[in-house]
């Protein structure tokens, strides 16, 4: 388990992360989302002692980062898959970081084969493709056979294979009872992969709750239907006490209803129907729903066509145009 509690971190004015107090719990993949610049990097990089708090903690299984002895073997992370070293072998690159916490080495051949390295294992990573680096990095998490493993951005450059892959490994790993701590701004894969969610906007927390409930409290589901009797079965659900909304395009959309009872109600007045299904809306449309007031940076689709003047002074507008926005999330 993770616990964060009151966990502060400031770069000067600028509060990254905001007093926030969560549990990750073990058995289940837990997503981490929020809009960038919301404080996920520096909150993952704070659990693994990378930068220390302002104020706060944060403790895994009850211990700070810092007094775990061998940490490979109680928490693994990919954070970034670039710090590797370019100029060793796959198979060293996980050598090294066995031998320094006691990992025995056969153990590296096991983490290449689970994460499908096996025939480059003696290439060096410095030729690896993003999506061969990643699953590198991975097999570093895993390394230790730990019970926490925390996961950023997983998915950056595999294949659909990959993405395949990766989802199940983590679903496997909480089925075994152990604590996953995944951030991505993928919203279909989340949707697909997390079971609870941490979401947070500002360096503050929004929401600490199961996938289904967030997607429940922030977004509408509703039933679409369609019929050549549109007007008969306008007529109909008004009758029943029922808000119909047309939305212009032949279909009436219903809250508060389910498909059954709106089936069995047309059947009762023999009523056509060409559509009758149940539209829910999607984590993403949840997420912006949510963080729509905790969005840092707006781009403004009035500049986004606009090409470049010509001539020198472009870096010159470049620079007038982007101030101080052209920073990355923290």
């Amino acid at each position: 388990m993770i616990e964060l509690d009151g966990l502060t971190k400031c770069f000067g004015n600028k509060v990254a992360v905001d007093r926030l107090s969560c549990q990750v719990r073990p058995g289940m993949v837990t997503g981490f989302l929020g809009p960038n610049g919301a404080g996920k990097s520096t909150t993952m990089r704070m659990m693994l002692d990378l930068d220390n708090p302002t104020s706060g903690s944060v403790r895994i299984d009850g211990k700070h980062y810092r007094d775990l002895e061998e940490p490979l073997k109680y928490i693994g992370a990919l954070l970034d898959a670039k710090s590797m070293h370019g100029g060793r072998s796959a198979y060293n690159n996980l050598l090294c970081l066995a031998q320094s916490n006691r990992i025995p080495e056969s153990r590296v051949a096991e983490v290449l084969d689970t994460v499908g390295l096996t025939a480059v294992a003696k290439k060096k990573s410095k030729g690896f493709s993003l999506g061969m680096g990643q699953r590198l990095g991975i097999a570093a998490a895993l390394l230790g056979d730990p019970q926490v493993l925390l996961f950023d951005e997983p998915v950056n450059g595999l294949d659909p294979e990959g993405i395949h892959w990766i989802r199940n490994l983590m679903k496997s790993l909480a089925a075994e009872g152990r604590t996953i701590f995944v951030s991505s701004h993928l919203m279909s894969e989340m949707a697909l992969t997390a079971d609870h969610l941490i979401v947070i906007g500002q360096g503050r927390l929004l929401a600490d709750t199961s996938m289904a409930d967030f997607i429940h409290q922030n977004s509408r589901s509703y039933v679409r239907l369609r019929s050549p009797q549109q007007e008969r079965l306008r007529d109909v659900l008004h009758e029943a006490g029922l808000i119909v909304i047309e939305t212009g395009s032949g279909t009436l959309e219903i809250d508060g209803a389910t498909t059954e009872a709106l089936g069995e109600l047309a059947a009762q007045h023999r009523i056509v129907l060409h559509e009758l299904s149940a539209q829910r809306a999607s984590l993403e449309e949840a997420f912006m729903q949510m963080t729509a007031d905790s969005v840092e940076y707006h781009a403004h689709s009035d500049h986004a066509a606009a090409p470049p003047p010509a001539g020198p002074q472009w870096g010159e507008h470049w620079n007038q145009r982007t101030g101080d926005n052209a920073g990355k999330e923290v």
